[in-house]
């Protein structure tokens, strides 16, 4: 979503009165509903400062990569969205489905810079649990993984119109795209394209790559490791705490990939040539 926005264009001997189109940000609230007696009991969860689109993808990307929705089985089996107000999503849980209260008093607020800021440590990714990753594959040709950015590139709409937000993709290991989202925050960018791949039951992605269009911050890891992910790529680079979770969980993670080639932190060897 963009709006459009009047700019002064400042050219060399010249100034120009012309219009942009600016990516748009607003906030969105996530909700659980919790069905009882009396109907459902509604308990705000985040509040999100995102590009509008894809919400539903983002609500439960968002709560199951931050561990409120443990069992990625529930998406299909029992959860549905209501749309409550226009900046809101409400995530109903199925009437026999137990939520952590401790973690919802953990009252989230986001930014579109920084994530949920503040995470302790590493060890509290492996507290919360994630899939398994697979010890010998797969494995990527160097020559397929720094074709990757163009590929996303060419999928991403608004980007091509604004020139102002991220995109997180996920591909198979053929380089098939499955999923891009794009978003103002990065971390929004990667709860879309997971939600996306939860609604479509595919949850863990044993055998898959995330591609994010940033930096590799440890937010983007978290949630890439929860979604099963073994290989995380960003076109910029990472954080030392990312590198501990990865090398820790035994996820490999691609930086400053270029076509020229890219800088393998950890178990490179999922990448060939």
């Amino acid at each position: 979503m963009w709006k459009p926005w009047p700019v002064t264009g400042l050219r060399p001997g010249r100034r120009e009165r012309q219009e942009d189109a600016v990516i748009a940000e607003e906030p969105l609230e996530i909700q659980i509903a919790l069905p009882n007696a009396e109907g459902a009991e509604v308990l705000p969860v985040a509040v999100t400062m995102r590009t509008p689109g894809d919400d539903e993808d983002l609500a439960l990307g968002f709560l199951y990569t931050e561990g409120l929705i443990d069992d990625p089985r529930w998406i299909r089996a029992g959860l549905s969205s209501e749309r409550p107000a226009p900046h809101t999503v409400r995530v109903v849980l199925p009437p026999d489905h137990g939520i952590d209260r401790q973690r919802l008093t953990r009252h989230f607020y986001m930014t579109s810079s920084c994530g949920v800021c503040g995470k302790a440590a590493v060890e509290a990714v492996f507290v919360q649990g994630y899939p398994p990753l697979p010890e010998d594959e797969p494995v990527i040709p160097l020559s397929l993984l720094v074709d990757l950015p163009r590929r996303m590139r060419e999928a991403q709409r608004l980007f091509h119109r604004t020139g102002g937000l991220h995109a997180a993709a996920i591909f198979d290991p053929a380089g098939e795209l499955l999923w891009v989202r794009e978003d103002v925050g990065r971390h929004n960018a990667v709860d879309k394209v997971i939600g996306a791949a939860l609604r479509a039951g595919r949850i863990p992605l044993s055998h898959a790559i995330m591609l994010v269009s940033g930096r590799a911050g440890f937010e983007i890891a978290q949630k890439t490791l929860r979604a099963g992910i073994p290989i995380l790529a960003a076109l910029g680079a990472p954080s030392s705490l990312t590198l501990e979770l990865a090398h820790a969980a035994g996820m490999t993670v691609v930086g400053f990939l270029r076509p020229e080639g890219a800088n393998v932190y950890t178990a490179p060897w999922r990448i060939a040539g």
